[in-house]
């Protein structure tokens, strides 16, 4: 199960059944969790735990420091959960100590080829990031989000539920869920509901209701963000994702796409 060529550090923890294939590098403060599979020439590094059933493939990156000048070498974790498959040549890097101390990725995320998850980052489940989409430091992707190839999400962005961001956007300001974002920086904008994303998940036909009520409001009322705000909470249905639209928006601290 574990390749001859394969350097692995006497200080790493591998769990029972872990694959580790051809040339690939394990680092001393590494655990992985059974059943889970590393390629060919992947590099594992740094205070990095690796849970259970995950599979990163050959020249995969995982654990590096990061691309902060600040960095010095710090004690600082990357977190991977469970289920989660790593491509080809993508990167996820360590935390930082100016930032949460860590990088996490909860259960059942693909990351394509070339994406990059920097440092401080906080991914959910069921993400998906394609090709070559980059997150920079301090980035919270929630659940269920699609992240289209070439996309770029500026520092300290949010990424609500549910979100479809189109491939080659750049998301500079937060993206509220259950959203479609699409556009360069300057022109980045919402453009409705991610109406077949609710569907094929299996929301409810009242909860897609209340939420396009939720939506116009914040989009094509013409209100300024505190009276759009008032207006959900006082003439749209309550659902809890109604309510998670709303305090998403409230507790932003640079700005919503709208």
């Amino acid at each position: 199960m574990i390749h001859s060529t394969a350097v692995i550090h006497p200080g790493a923890k591998i769990a029972e059944g872990v694959e580790i294939g051809p040339y690939a590098v394990i680092g001393e403060n590494v655990s992985i969790g059974k059943g889970t599979k590393i390629g060919p020439h992947a590099v594992i590094d740094g205070w990095t735990e690796i849970g259970e059933a995950n599979t990163i493939f050959h020249m995969a990156s995982v654990g590096a420091v990061p691309q902060d000048l600040k960095y010095r070498g710090e004690k600082t974790w990357l977190k991977i959960g469970n289920g989660n498959t790593i491509r080809e040549f993508a990167s996820l890097h360590l935390g930082t100590v100016t930032g949460d101390g860590e990088t996490t990725v909860g259960d059942n995320n693909l990351f394509m080829a070339y994406s990059h998850v920097a440092h401080d980052c906080h991914i959910g489940n069921n993400v998906i990031m394609a090709n070559s989409a980059t997150l920079a430091g301090h980035v919270i992707i929630e659940d269920y989000v699609i992240l289209g190839g070439l996309c770029a999400v500026l520092q300290f962005m949010r990424v609500g539920a549910h979100v479809m961001v189109g491939g080659m956007t750049s998301v500079p300001m937060d993206v509220p869920p259950y959203t479609i974002i699409t556009g360069d920086r300057s022109e980045s904008r919402l453009r409705g509901l991610n109406l077949i994303g609710l569907k094929r998940r299996g929301f409810s036909d009242e909860t897609i209701s209340s939420l396009k009520k939720a939506y116009k409001l914040l989009s094509m009322s013409g209100l300024k963000l505190a009276e759009a705000l008032e207006k959900m909470k006082s003439d749209v249905p309550k659902t809890p994702e109604v309510d998670h639209f709303i305090s998403f928006i409230e507790s932003s601290k640079r700005g919503v796409a709208r």
